[in-house]
């Protein structure tokens, strides 16, 4: 199972790559079946997709490209080029098509509509009203960039499991500590 911790499909994507900021991040698409997954998982289609080892290849490129292009956004630096041009060529391919059934709503799409999908996604999320809201995951070794909609924009971690839990156990441990020893202190003459 996959994370979807971002509020956007673009964000999430380039949250495949996990914990960018250690020495050994975590790759959550390491097979081309993890990818066919991240596309039914994610909603872009409701079957799995048949993924090749070179469209792998390739939704890692498209991955990188977006996450340089959700930097830039939130540093207020210019694109970079190449990040941009493999964006904006893949935003202009056909996405998934809808289908409406006597059972619903039916997503039907081939890799390449898939990662239409991401780069359409990335197009509306930076260029979008929401990209003021970006944040990036309070947790030093998370990576996570993910949409704050909280009330006031207090929101500090992508989400509560794991980083949120992590610091919250780790605060609480340390109000005990203190606790115990400020009590420890009254009992002694």
């Amino acid at each position: 199972m996959h994370a979807f911790p971002g509020g956007a499909l673009a964000l999430d994507f380039a949250g495949t790559l996990r914990y960018r900021h250690r020495s050994q991040p975590r790759e959550d698409m390491p097979t081309p079946e993890s990818l066919g997954a991240w596309f039914r998982e994610s909603g872009i289609t409701e079957r799995e997709i048949t993924v090749e080892a070179a469209d792998l290849r390739e939704a890692l490129t498209l991955r990188e490209a977006v996450y340089r292009l959700i930097l830039a956004t939130m540093s207020g630096q210019d694109y970079d080029r190449d990040a941009l041009t493999l964006v904006n060529d893949y935003a202009r391919k056909p996405t998934p098509v809808l289908q409406l059934t006597s059972r619903g709503r039916h997503v039907e799409a081939s890799v390449e509509q898939a990662f239409a999908a991401v780069a359409q996604d990335a197009v509306s999320v930076l260029g979008g009203p929401d990209v003021r809201l970006l944040k990036e995951c309070s947790d030093p070794e998370c990576s996570q960039v993910y949409i704050d909609r909280s009330r006031g924009a207090r929101r500090e971690w992508c989400a509560m499991d794991p980083c949120g839990n992590k610091f919250k156990a780790a605060a609480y441990r340390a109000r005990k500590r203190l606790g115990g020893k400020s009590r420890a202190s009254k009992v002694s003459p």
